[in-house]
């Protein structure tokens, strides 16, 4: 069973699809850890409530990016992580942890990649663009992360039509039920191809 360390900033809906599937069965690894930038997101409370040891850090704590970098992939080490899942986090993961977890980061994201991916394109903005620019269809893709911004293989993706009545939100709130199911599923796929 592979030992899986979440990163999120927000409300962590991810976060608990992740959970649930692991609790259900269809996920055969444990969430060892939990790291958020965010203290008063409500995802710090759902690792509280399961239990999951939370480590609370923001590089904007450390004099320089590589005393940061060393505090995280220490914490790390202590919780034997083997597979990193950033499931709606918003901060840029340092390099020397993208290699020490080289093809073992995975990441979601609210579009159809490589459409509306890089920097500024998370959340509402997204579904913003996706709207202005008249697509047909949108969705959300699981990615290993590299150093650039939202450029790594894609290792799963699910679709939703755009309706014309769409708001971003009612858009956001439909990608992110296909997230819900994508996200588990994909790691589930990523821990039998690393055996």
């Amino acid at each position: 069973m592979k030992n899986l360390v979440v990163f999120a900033s927000g409300s962590g809906s991810n976060f608990q699809s992740i959970i649930d599937a692991i609790f259900e069965g269809t996920l055969n690894a444990q969430i060892v850890g939990f790291i958020s930038n965010n203290e008063s997101a409500y995802s710090v409370t759902r690792a509280q409530d399961n239990n999951i040891p939370v480590l609370i850090i923001s590089q904007s704590d450390f004099d320089d990016g590589e005393s940061y970098s060393e505090v995280l992939l220490n914490q790390l080490k202590d919780w034997n992580a083997e597979v990193l899942i950033l499931a709606g986090y918003l901060k840029k993961i340092p390099s020397e942890i993208i290699s020490a977890f080289e093809n073992n980061i995975l990441n979601i994201h609210p579009s159809l990649l490589p459409k509306y991916g890089g920097k500024g394109f998370y959340g509402i903005n997204v579904h913003k663009a996706v709207l202005e620019n008249k697509e047909i269809e949108s969705g959300c893709t699981v990615h290993i992360v590299t150093d650039e911004y939202d450029q790594g293989p894609i290792l799963g993706q699910s679709k939703v039509k755009v309706l014309a009545a769409d708001s971003p939100s009612d858009l956001a709130k439909r990608v992110l039920e296909k997230e819900h199911n994508l996200l588990p599923l994909t790691i589930q796929q990523h821990l039998k191809n690393k055996k």
